[in-house]
C-alpha cells in the first residue's frame, strides 16, 4: 500500500530538534529534582489501588507514571473504549498530590488489532512477520498501524489533556529505530531515496553502484539492503547508512507524528516528552522535533566488574554519563525517566545492590541538571517476562526493597537541598572556563559499526573515553551536534569523526581562529557524507593540524606497541595513525618500536588565536589521550583537576555534589574550611554522595 504524503515526506529531518515550548514551566528551578515512579494498576488488584498510590505518596514520590503498555485495558475490542478504571487512578493520584505522567500505549498492540490487519507488524530480514506478545513489534511506516494510533492518542488527549492532576505524556516507551523490511517499509524507503536524492543517476553516485554492477535504473528497483541476504562482508556500506538514517527518521516522525496529535489537545502546561535508552544505537533522539525535551532511561548496574572489587555493586558510571551529557542540552531541562531501582532479570549476572548505590546515582543525575528522575518500577511482579526485576517494593506491595531506601533517603533530602537553594547562585569562574563540547554523529556511529577495521573497535567506548577524560578534569562536559554553535566553549574534542565535508572544516578552522582549542583523533575525516573515502586518509584536516596521515595500523590484542611523549612511555595496541608533522616543534609524541619509529602520534598546530591537537593513536589505558588534553587544557590557560575513575564532582545552582563509583574512599580537597557540607563528608566513600556549598 502507497503511503500518503505526510507519511511519505518524514524524513530528512535535521539533527537538532526544535523544541515546542519553554520548560521551566514544568519544573521550577528551585525544586532542583522532581521525583517520581511508575506504576501499573492494570497488574493489580483494584482492591490495593488506593493504598498503592497512598503508600508512593507516603514514601514521598511526587508524580506516579502510568498506562504506557495499557492498550488491552483502554481498548479492548476495535473501537470500544473504556478510560474509567484510568480515571480512577488519576483521580486517586489527585487525592494523594501525586502528579501523574500518562503514556501513549504505542509500544505494544493489543492482540485482536494483530489478529484482523496483521500488516501492523514489522517484518525482519528474513521477511518473517513479527507476532503479537512484546513490545516494539509494529510497522512504524504502515498507515493501518498508524491510524490506530491517532485514534487512541486522540481519545486519551481528550479525555485528559486538561486534567489538572496531569502534568505530561510519554510517547512510546524506550523507542527504537528497528530495522523493518515490510512492504510498507519498502515502499516508505524508496520515497525516502527519491526525496533526498531527486534522480536515480545522483543515488547511483552516492551509493557507488558501479562496484559489482548494482547500478540501478529506477528507484522502482530498490530494496531495503539486506544482509542476511546478499551477504554481511560484501553489501553496499552507503546503502547501509541510508538505510540507518531512514529507519531513525521514521522512528523519529512517528515520535512527531503522535506529538502532532496530542499537542491541539492539551494544556499548555503539559509537557510532551518520550525516554530513549542511555545510549541508543539505532535511534538518533535528536531528530524529533515536536517534543518538549527528550528523557532517557537508564540501568547502569548490569552484573559485570566495573571499578574495583565493589564495581558489580556500584554500577558502571559511563552509560550514565553519556546519557546525562547527552540528554541534557544547553537551552532545554531533561529527565532520567527509568533509573534501575535495583537487581534487575536481563543482566549477566544479577547481584544486589551496595547500600546507597542507588541514591548514588540518583546524586549524579542531580549533579549533571537534570529535572526529575522516575524508577521503573513501584512494585516487584510476581509474572510476567520481568517477574525477577526488583521495585521500589518488594512483592508484598509494601515492604521497601533497599532501592526503595535509597529512594525515601533521597527525597527526604531533597527537601533540604530546596531550602538551601539560591537563586543567585553564579557556576564558579574555573568551571565556567572549562566547559567542553564533544561532537556527536550517529552516521559516524553507524559507519564504523559496519567497518570497523579491527576487532578491537567500538565507536562509542572510543568516545566515552574522551568525555570520561574531560569529566575527570572537572570540565562541565555537553555533547552536541555539528551544527550547533562552538563558540562557547573554549574546548571542542571531535572523537573519530569520521564523516565530514568542506563545511564542517571551514566552521573547525574559524572556530580555532577565534581562540578555540580544537582535539581530533583518529579515523576523524577519512569519508565525505556518503562514506566515500578521501584521496589522502584524512585529507581534509592536514591543513588544520599542519601534517599528513601517511598510513594507519592495528596491532594483535595480545601485542605491545611503545609510544614516548610529555617525558613518560606509552602502550597502544589498538589503532595507530601514523603522522608526519611538517615542523618537529608540533610533535608531542612518537612511536618508538615498530618499522616506523619515528613517526609522530600526536602532534598540535597553532592557528589564529587558537590550536588544533591532533592524537593518532587509540590506547586501552587512556594515559596518553589523558596527558594530551591536559595539555591542551592547560596551553588554553585552564587549570584543571585530577579526579580518579569513578569519582565525579559537579556544581549546580550553588551546590557541590560528588559522587564516588570506585572501590576506594577519595578525599575531597575542594572543600574549604569554610564550607557548608549538608550531606555526607570530605572522605567520599565507595558509593557515597557528598553536598556541599562554598
Amino acid at each position: 500500500m502507497k503511503l500518503k504524503k505526510y507519511i511519505i515526506y518524514l524524513l530528512l529531518l535535521s539533527s537538532a530538534g526544535i523544541m515546542a515550548q519553554k520548560p521551566p514551566i514544568f519544573f521550577p528551578k528551585e525544586n532542583l529534582m522532581a521525583m517520581g515512579i511508575y506504576y501499573y494498576p492494570e497488574h493489580w488488584n483494584k482492591k490495593d489501588w488506593e493504598r498503592d498510590i497512598s503508600n508512593i505518596s507516603k514514601i514521598g514520590f511526587e508524580f506516579i507514571h502510568i498506562a504506557e503498555f495499557a492498550w488491552i485495558e483502554m481498548e479492548p475490542e476495535e473501537g470500544n473504549y473504556q478510560f474509567e478504571w484510568l480515571d480512577e487512578v488519576i483521580n486517586l493520584a489527585g487525592k494523594y498530590k501525586l502528579k501523574v505522567i500518562l503514556g501513549t500505549p504505542t509500544a505494544i498492540s493489543p492482540v485482536w488489532m494483530g489478529i484482523k490487519y496483521p500488516e501492523i507488524y514489522l517484518m525482519d530480514s528474513h521477511y518473517q512477520r513479527a507476532e503479537h506478545g512484546t513490545r516494539a513489534q509494529q510497522s512504524l511506516s504502515n498507515p493501518v498501524w498508524r491510524n490506530f494510533s491517532k485514534n487512541i492518542i486522540s481519545k486519551l488527549a481528550a479525555r485528559y489533556g486538561h486534567n489538572p492532576n496531569v502534568m505530561g505524556w510519554q510517547l512510546d516507551n524506550e523507542p527504537e529505530a528497528k530495522e523493518d523490511y515490510s512492504p510498507s517499509s519498502q515502499d516508505a524507503f524508496r520515497n525516502w531515496l527519491e526525496s533526498k536524492y531527486r534522480t536515480i543517476s545522483a543515488l547511483n553516485t552516492a551509493w557507488g553502484t558501479a562496484f559489482w554492477s548494482q547500478t540501478y535504473s529506477s528507484f522502482g528497483q530498490i530494496k531495503i539492503p539486506n544482509a542476511n541476504l546478499v551477504g554481511w562482508w560484501g553489501i553496499n556500506p552507503h546503502a547501509l547508512l541510508d538505510f540507518k538514517r531512514y529507519t531513525a527518521d521514521t522512528q523519529a516522525d512517528f515520535l512527531d507524528f503522535q506529538a502532532d496529535i496530542i499537542r491541539p489537545l492539551i494544556a499548555k502546561n503539559q509537557f510532551v516528552t518520550t525516554n530513549y535508552t542511555a545510549t541508543t544505537p539505532s535511534a538518533d533522539p535528536r531528530r524529533t522535533k515536536k517534543l518538549d525535551f527528550n528523557a532517557f532511561t537508564s540501568y547502569p548496574n548490569k552484573g559485570v566488574p566495573n571499578i574495583g572489587e565493589k564495581g558489580f555493586r556500584l554500577g558502571d558510571p559511563e552509560e550514565l554519563s553519556f546519557a546525562l551529557s547527552f540528554f541534557k542540552t544547553k537551552d532545554y531541562i531533561s529527565g532520567i525517566m527509568e533509573l534501575q531501582p535495583g537487581f534487575v532479570n536481563w543482566g549477566n549476572v544479577n547481584p544486589l545492590l551496595q547500600p546507597g548505590a542507588v541514591r548514588m546515582w540518583l546524586y549524579h543525575c542531580m549533579a549533571e541538571g537534570m529535572s526529575f528522575a522516575c524508577s521503573y518500577r513501584y512494585r516487584q511482579i510476581n509474572y510476567g517476562a520481568e517477574q525477577y526485576h526488583s521495585g521500589i517494593t518488594k512483592l508484598d506491595g509494601t515492604t521497601l526493597s533497599q532501592g526503595g531506601k535509597d529512594y525515601q533517603q533521597t527525597m527526604q533530602e531533597m527537601k533540604s537541598l530546596r531550602k538551601a537553594y539560591n537563586p543567585k547562585a553564579v557556576m564558579p569562574k574555573e568551571i565556567q572556563a572549562r566547559k567542553t563540547a564533544l561532537l556527536w554523529n550517529y552516521d559516524n556511529l553507524w559507519s564504523m559499526g559496519r567497518q570497523g577495521q579491527t576487532s578491537q573497535w567500538n565507536t562509542l567506548a572510543f568516545f566515552q573515553k574522551y568525555l570520561e577524560i574531560a569529566k575527570s578534569c572537572g570540565a562541565p562536559a555537553e555533547i552536541i551536534y555539528e551544527n550547533e554553535p562552538l563558540d562557547s566553549y573554549k574546548v571542542v574534542i571531535a572523537p573519530a569523526y569520521e564523516l565530514a565535508d568542506e563545511k564542517l572544516i571551514n566552521k573547525w578552522t574559524e572556530y580555532v581562529k577565534q581562540g578555540g582549542h580544537l582535539i581530533l583523533t583518529v579515523r576523524t575525516a577519512v569519508k565525505d557524507k556518503n562514506g566515500h573515502l578521501f584521496q589522502g586518509w584524512g585529507n581534509p584536516i592536514y591543513g588544520l593540524i599542519d601534517a599528513k596521515i601517511e598510513d594507519f595500523d592495528h596491532l594483535l590484542p595480545y601485542a605491545k606497541g611503545t609510544i614516548q611523549g610529555f617525558g613518560k612511555e606509552y602502550y597502544w595496541n589498538n589503532w595507530a595513525d601514523l603522522v608526519k608533522a611538517n615542523k618537529p616543534e608540533n610533535v608531542l609524541a612518537k612511536y618508538t618500536n615498530q618499522f616506523y619509529a619515528g613517526t609522530a602520534s600526536a602532534v598540535t598546530n597553532k592557528i589564529g588565536k587558537g590550536t588544533v591537537t591532533y592524537i593518532g593513536t587509540d590506547t586501552d589505558d587512556a594515559q596518553l589521550e589523558k596527558d594530551v588534553l591536559q595539555h591542551v587544557y592547560k596551553q588554553a590557560g585552564i587549570a584543571v583537576e585530577q579526579y580518579p575513575k569513578g569519582v565525579y564532582i559537579n556544581w549546580r545552582d550553588g551546590f557541590w555534589i560528588a559522587v564516588n563509583y570506585s572501590s576506594e574512599d577519595y578525599q575531597i580537597e575542594k572543600i574549604s574550611g569554610i564550607a557548608n557540607i549538608i550531606i555526607g563528608g570530605k572522605t567520599l566513600p565507595p558509593g557515597g554522595v557528598t553536598v556541599w556549598q562554598q
